[in-house]
């Protein structure tokens, strides 16, 4: 049986099921209950038994939709609407979009659709519900679809829910909606809705967010990111509220490990509530959050690691069931009343999964002496520039022009017309995975999210530039400044007999450094993680009634805020770079060298003047092993050997070698090896090496006494250089003789890898000189050295350079 045609010339069939149960689709049904739908089916009914955890429900069918448009006779008044819309034109698209609505909102739902609604809820038992859209085109691996549709939250009853799904139909035509289906070539009327119905998840009584299991902004697949904020999730989908966020290392998770790679506590100011009673007939309402809430993140670790777990199962699953990998967009909440975790909804995600890495793209600023007047989370890694636009409301979209710089408050889907014409997007808040920024990745726009200010501090008309290309933090300069775009081709790259290493400082660009072929990390420099992500002296977190300054305290006080234990603050925040640099080239080898500050610098951390001597040449004086192995400072030195030890035993990250640096005797080596094992770092046990830095004569000629106690060494040709040459590098008087490839240097050089070879020790360099001097690469080459250690631009050029090299000498 089947009503006469709509219009479209496709019959509306009444003989199809109007609702089905969500535990009786799966993804072989998208066409008739929509993606977002048939992948909550498709998990109730496959992953249930591994314990991922999904509220029941039902859906109503293509089939239903279809049945509501031509019992109304609405389709060819739609057709009418949208015949030769262009959703480029602004004030168009409204009016088309608010006749579509005003059509869908005004007709009544076929009564066998209304009964079976009413029977299927009643089933249930009736209880508060999620109504959620699911378009037949939402949710596939091209396009993310990602909010085009409207949800209801916290229905009760079954005039409500009736009444929520008329406007679930309705909301097909949101001006979002159109834009986006027509950006995307999707025809508005072959399109049809399905509605979820599921049991509420009472997340406002808990917490609630967003997961990848893909780090959406490098690419980085072997990472789960999670968000977390209080309350319903829509707080975090829509941008309005700065999550806590985490990444989470998906081999050593599947092994067992609690490979928390970094947290970050978000503000998470607000949260959505149910509102009882409903306000202005919203069955929901934002609240503010206390502020010692605030102040603790959402989450248990067991939580976390609980689902991250989840997102690697959905993964797997998904990724089985297509035969290719398939990365996974999902949201997540938290019920109150129960204390479970359940997934909300799961979909591919369609930005880094799909981007090629045949070819590595970078962007970068050029050198500027301008001051940031704006800071944010960075979503992508690109630069733009244009004017900025302060618009507070959508509606005032006429105001935008193509090229424009948005800043607002947030963004929802409402903005995606003018997303589509932005050059970039500045947002108050909001985090990495809120709306703005999946659809931000996904049109190519640079966005900064998360600003706190940013519609304060710009001013509409000013010419700016937004840059993300300088780590996890996105920045806003005043003016437009110049800016390239490098490529670099890494298909057919050589292998090499000599192992090309990379030199890395900053943990927030392993991801990114990561898909540059190389062999592993040579040199991962501490100092980076505590000048920047520690900023305290070790010795004022142990020792702070030593400080005379109390706005030192004070500021101490407001970073390690949310730890009981001042140390705790310096081994976590230590951990965390360690095993993010670690976690990026695993299982490639990452040499990481301990602490190498010396006495001036170490002074210049907050509290570090109270414990640090003055140095007339701090170059020669207390630093390297000398400093681990004095009384004063050995304390300081254990919470690095801890830091290392969450990473390795429990993380999982083994890849990692510890190094140490000017040690000026092998009896001074004994002492720090001594150390180590004391603080449970044994060399030899749980596959730990240890390396030692070959940059003073005396490694050099004394290299087979190291050799009997270190695994390998790295030559640090810098110092090496200007104590074999006796000159001070700092020095500008002296800078001239400073030269790597004086014959003395190089015979320094030689004589240490043929010593290392003959002790059966690795043994390589890390340093500028052989991607700026062919000739000396071309030295180490000969030589037999193991690996080249170099900063990444070098990478690839020097591949290239010392594979020539190696098959020459072959011929």
């Amino acid at each position: 049986m089947a009503i006469a045609d709509s219009g479209s010339g496709r019959p509306a069939p009444t003989d199809e099921p109007l609702v089905l149960p969500l535990a009786a689709v799966g993804l072989e049904m998208i066409a008739s209950v929509g993606g977002k739908n048939a992948s909550l089916g498709e998990m109730i009914r496959t992953l249930a038994a591994s314990g991922v955890r999904v509220p029941e429900g039902f859906a109503t069918t293509a089939a239903a939709y279809r049945l509501f448009l031509a019992s109304n006779g609405l389709e060819p008044s739609l057709r009418a609407i949208l015949e030769g819309l262009d959703t480029a034109d602004l004030a168009a698209l409204q009016a088309a979009g608010q006749a579509a609505r005003s059509l869908l909102l005004a007709a009544r739902l076929p009564e066998r659709l209304e009964q079976e609604i009413r029977i299927a809820y009643r089933a249930l038992g009736a209880p508060a519900v999620a109504v959620r859209s699911s378009a037949t085109a939402e949710d596939l691996p091209d396009a993310s679809f990602a909010g085009q549709q409207e949800t209801f939250l916290h229905i009760e009853g079954e005039a409500d829910l009736l009444e929520a799904c008329r406007r679930c139909y309705a909301s097909l035509f949101t001006d979002r909606a159109l834009s986006y289906r027509q950006l995307n070539g999707f025809d508005h009327l072959e399109v049809a809705l399905s509605i979820g119905v599921q049991r509420m998840v009472v997340a406002d009584r808990a917490c609630s967010g967003v997961m990848f299991s893909i780090d959406t902004e490098t690419g980085f697949r072997d990472a789960v990111l999670l968000t977390a904020a209080y309350g319903l999730g829509e707080t975090v989908v829509q941008g309005s509220v700065n999550p806590d966020e985490w990444l989470i290392f998906k081999p050593t998770l599947a092994q067992g490990f609690r490979p928390i790679l970094s947290r970050r506590l978000g503000s998470k100011a607000i949260r959505l509530v149910r509102a009882d009673p409903p306000e202005a007939g919203r069955p929901v309402r934002i609240e503010a959050v206390d502020p010692d809430d605030c102040q603790r993140f959402a989450l248990s670790d067991e939580e976390i690691l609980t689902l991250a777990r989840w997102a690697v199962t959905i993964e797997v699953h998904y990724s089985a069931l297509r035969g290719t990998p398939t990365p996974m967009d999902i949201e997540w909440a938290k019920d109150g009343p129960d204390g479970e975790l359940y997934i909300l909804q799961a979909r591919p995600e369609t930005v880094e999964s799909r981007r090629s890495g045949a070819v590595l793209r970078s962007w970068h600023l050029e050198p500027h002496q301008v001051s940031p007047i704006v800071s944010g989370q960075a979503i992508g890694a690109s630069v733009s520039s244009g004017v900025v636009r302060l618009i507070r409301d959508p509606a005032a979209m006429e105001h935008f022009q193509q090229g424009d710089v948005l800043v607002t408050e947030r963004t929802d889907p409402d903005w995606e017309p003018i997303l589509r014409m932005a050059s970039g997007v500045v947002t108050d808040q909001g985090g990495r995975t809120c709306h703005a920024a999946i659809i931000a990745r996904e049109m190519g726009i640079t966005a900064i999210v998360g600003s706190g200010d940013g519609t304060r501090l710009l001013e509409d008309g000013a010419a700016v530039t937004l840059s993300c290309c300088e780590g996890e933090v996105g920045h806003v300069y005043l003016g437009r400044l110049p800016f390239r775009l490098d490529e670099q081709s890494l298909s057919d790259l050589p292998t090499t007999r000599t192992r090309i290493l990379m030199n890395v400082g900053n943990p927030e660009e392993a991801f990114n450094l990561a898909a540059i072929p190389c062999d592993g990390v040579g040199l991962a420099r501490l100092e980076f993680i505590i000048a920047n992500h520690i900023r305290v002296h070790p010795l004022a977190l142990l020792h702070p009634e030593q400080l005379g300054s109390e706005q030192e305290r004070q500021q101490i006080a407001a970073l390690i805020r949310g730890y009981e234990d001042p140390g705790e603050y310096y081994i976590d925040k230590l951990a965390q770079g360690m095993a993010r640099i670690a976690a990026a080239f695993h299982p490639r080898p990452v040499i990481l060298r301990f602490s190498d500050f010396k006495s001036n610098e170490y002074a210049r951390l907050l509290g570090g003047a109270a414990f640090e001597p003055i140095e007339e040449n701090p170059m020669l004086g207390w630093r390297g092993a000398s400093r681990y192995t004095a009384a004063a400072f050995a304390p300081a030195f254990a919470l690095e050997c801890q830091a290392l030890i969450r990473v390795r035993e429990g993380m999982g990250l083994t890849n990692t070698i510890p190094m140490v640096p000017f040690c000026r005797t092998p009896e001074e080596g004994d002492k720090v090896l001594a150390l180590m094992a004391e603080q449970g770092l044994v060399r030899g046990e749980n596959g730990l090496e240890v390396f030692v830095m070959c940059e003073l004569p005396s490694n050099v000629i004394a290299a087979e006494a190291f050799a009997e106690r270190f695994d390998g060494f790295s030559i640090g040709s810098n110092d090496l250089t200007q104590l074999t040459l006796g000159l001070d590098r700092d020095s500008a008087l002296v800078a001239n003789l400073f030269d790597e490839r004086h014959a003395s240097v190089k015979a320094m050089i030689a004589l240490a890898i043929r010593t290392a070879k003959r002790c059966g020790r690795k043994i390589g360099l890390c340093g500028q000189a052989p991607s700026d001097h062919p000739d000396f690469a071309h030295f180490l080459v000969e030589e037999g050295i193991d690996s080249i250690s170099l900063n990444p631009d070098a990478v690839v050029r020097t591949r290239l350079a010392v594979a020539a090299l190696e098959a020459a000498a072959a011929r």
